[in-house]
């Protein structure tokens, strides 16, 4: 079996296992989970050398954020060393299948989620406003109904990529090593890479370096969803017309996709703890999600990831 249709195979299983088990929390109360072991190192490092003038904070961050990646490639390839010393084929893969699984968020992003359609179509605004608080940062006691929606499909499409896609692409590209590195990036990235005066220096070379890894995936996630929404053109015509007016590089493409795939608007302004910001709609001219779109989003989510399941398949059969 060549390297790449191992690794396809192993991220294959894991994208499986993951979408069966989630991450059991019976497993999580007891040992945590590996990206919350990453995110203490990477606060126990923040807390200590995120200090100085500009120039001093940033060559910290420059030596955090490549320290800490290193760290987690070394980590993944030392596990598939070992893996590879005491089996081959079809084993070795299904053993790195098993060791990439608490990388992959399918089943997990899923669950965040679907709570927050269910209090929306049971017209509980305030249980809606507890779910999505879980999942996106903006301020839940502002947001109506469709503010509710909105914010539940941009997390959904966005976490897509970074959190599924992503992952396993670099998994089937590089092997654990690529995953696991992945990850580190975009934990960093999600701890320290805000444009807070106390971030904005010391985050800025995890925020860069985690765009360029998600250019290629965001984009493949964007077109997953839209030929899994039954709209493709209306969807992909969306991405081409409002992906790059989102303020980040990236995920406007799975946020303009599912908008487009589910004729709805998505983003706009929104209301953060810090403040008001004024956000560009995707496909502002469609009206706002209800909980019947946000449903029809998950299935939409549900189909793309089984598209990505099929990637990986011919990976794994073909090359």
């Amino acid at each position: 079996m060549g390297a790449f249709a191992q690794n396809a195979a192993a991220m294959l299983a894991a994208l499986a296992l993951e979408a069966v088990v989630g991450w059991p929390e019976r497993l999580h109360r007891r040992i945590g989970h590996p990206v919350t072991w990453v995110g203490a190192l990477i606060a126990a490092l923040e807390r200590r050398l995120n200090r100085g003038g500009p120039r001093a904070r940033l060559a910290a961050g420059w030596g955090v954020c490549v320290g800490v990646v290193g760290l987690a490639a070394l980590a993944g390839a030392a596990v598939e060393a070992m893996a590879a010393h005491v089996l081959g084929g079809a084993g070795l893969a299904l053993a790195l299948g098993v060791a990439a699984w608490p990388l992959i968020a399918a089943r997990s992003l899923d669950d965040h989620v679907r709570p927050v359609a269910v209090a929306l179509a049971a017209e509980k605004l305030d249980a809606a406003r507890a779910g999505v608080s879980r999942i996106v940062g903006r301020d839940p006691e502002r947001l109506d109904a469709p503010g509710v929606a909105r914010a539940a499909l941009e997390s959904l499409a966005e976490n897509a990529s970074d959190g599924v896609v992503a992952p396993l692409f670099w998994g089937a590209l590089l092997g654990l090593p690529g995953l696991a590195a992945y990850k580190a990036l975009n934990t960093l990235d999600s701890m320290i890479g805000h444009r807070t005066p106390r971030h904005v220096d010391f985050g800025r070379a995890s925020a860069r370096l985690d765009d360029l890894a998600n250019l290629v995936p965001a984009r493949l996630t964007g077109l997953l969803i839209a030929l899994a929404g039954g709209r493709p053109r209306a969807s992909l015509r969306t991405m081409a017309l409002d992906a790059r007016r989102h303020r980040s590089p990236n995920a406007g493409w799975p946020e303009a996709a599912m908008a487009g795939a589910l004729g709805v608007r998505l983003s706009g302004p929104r209301a953060y703890a810090g403040g008001l910001s004024d956000e560009p709609w995707l496909n502002g001219a469609a009206p706002d999600p209800d909980a019947a779109a946000l449903m029809r989003g998950l299935r939409v989510y549900r189909l793309a990831m089984a598209l990505a399941a099929a990637l990986l398949l011919g990976g794994a059969t073909w090359l």
